[in-house]
């Protein structure tokens, strides 16, 4: 396929995750087309770096060429992305390691949703769309609101009723309507389709393509921030697991573009005892992952995720990659929450948290060796959760 010089992307089309069907990349009514993840595709062949990375552009937009919002005056931004890479030096001599934290609270609304809401919303405004949905454990309906604030339009955020109210304080002061929902993410979902909200673009997680978007960009300011080396090992705590995707889509993108060599990290999906569907679907060496029953109350809301739309490409990556998974209990939640603020002086969100101490049980177990560099993700800031502990 021929690319013009002057084009904003390379954005070609869509393919289904499962089929490989391939869809038109504009047309609203196919995104959420069979039941399963369409993903964004590129021309990609041969773009050196300085063709494709706005040196100027100190946000996730520095990617722009290989994002797939086609006009400018179609993006929605609050300066999201280019988050800090930190070195976790205590950390890292205690347990003979070079540890990076990968830090999303720096972003707007405090979280990594910034990043996925922030190009879903701006390709919704690209499409003509006048009001958006969303199921939440709690983040990504406060992304999306403050998104939808900022494109004009309106938004309807779903959230279990034990979600913190913080989070749903915060949907509200951006417009939103909240609507509270008994039970969990899933049961929201089934609220929002009984509901019928009419010209509404449901954003739930891998409903459809543009998340995932959004979410690689941090697998592109992980190589850039290593000077284009990959990771031995990237720690991501999942729940949907739209952001283990988009990484790891980044990298092979990456890879096609001759970026960074064959070596790809190993992933590895951390969730939480009270709501482990992958981890164990992972330990059958199954392909897919049935829903999780009775999913318990968790400081870590957004792990609390009974059924990932995305369940069979995640496991997919983590055979690929020869990576793991694992549950991480309440209490050692509160212990990694404390070490690393105690060490690091930084405060870690439930969810980041819970990497940590995968981290160290993966370590204990050797299957981390001290020679190798370890990525660690925290998604969001601990602020929003603090009636959790």
């Amino acid at each position: 396929m021929e690319v013009k010089a002057d084009t904003k992307t390379f954005y070609t089309h869509l393919v289904c995750s499962k089929h490989g069907d391939v869809y038109d990349k504009n047309t609203l009514q196919t995104f959420s087309k069979g039941n399963k993840p369409l993903i964004a595709k590129y021309y990609l062949d041969g773009h050196e770096k300085s063709a494709v990375i706005d040196e100027s552009n100190n946000s996730m937009w520095r990617y722009r060429k290989v994002l797939p919002v086609e006009q400018d005056k179609n993006i929605v931004s609050l300066g999201e992305g280019m988050t800090p890479l930190i070195p976790l030096k205590e950390l890292g001599n205690q347990y003979g390691v070079e540890l990076l934290l990968k830090d999303e609270s720096y972003n707007p609304t405090g979280s990594f949703k910034a990043r996925g809401l922030a190009m879903a919303i701006s390709k919704a405004k690209e499409l003509g769309v006048t009001a958006c949905v969303i199921p939440t454990a709690g983040n990504a309906g406060g992304a999306m609101s403050a998104y939808c604030a900022k494109a004009g339009l309106d938004a309807y955020v779903y959230m279990p009723e034990k979600t913190p109210k913080t989070f749903a304080k915060e949907c509200e002061f951006f417009g939103a309507k909240v609507t509270y929902v008994d039970g969990n993410i899933g049961d929201c979902a089934a609220q929002i389709k009984k509901d019928n909200l009419q010209n509404c673009f449901d954003i739930s997680t891998l409903k459809e393509p543009f998340r995932i978007e959004g979410k690689k960009t941090m697998g592109y300011e992980i190589a850039e921030q290593m000077n284009w080396e990959t990771p031995d090992v990237v720690i991501y705590p999942t729940g949907g697991g739209t952001g283990l995707i988009g990484i790891w889509k980044a990298f092979q993108e990456m890879q096609q573009m001759g970026w960074i060599g064959d070596k790809m990290p190993r992933m590895v999906v951390v969730q939480t005892t009270a709501c482990f569907p992958i981890v164990k679907a992972f330990k059958e060496g199954a392909q897919s992952a049935p829903t999780f029953p009775n999913p318990a109350v968790t400081r870590a809301n957004g792990l609390r995720v009974p059924s990932a739309f995305g369940d069979e490409i995640l496991l997919d990556i983590l055979y690929k990659s020869n990576g793991n998974a694992l549950a991480i209990t309440e209490e050692e939640i509160l212990e990694g929450t404390n070490e690393m603020a105690r060490k690091e002086g930084i405060l870690l969100a439930p969810e980041g948290a819970a990497v940590w101490i995968a981290f160290k049980k993966l370590l204990k177990e050797q299957w981390i060796n001290p020679s190798e560099k370890v990525v660690l993700l925290n998604t969001g800031t601990i602020y929003k959760y603090m009636e959790n502990y």
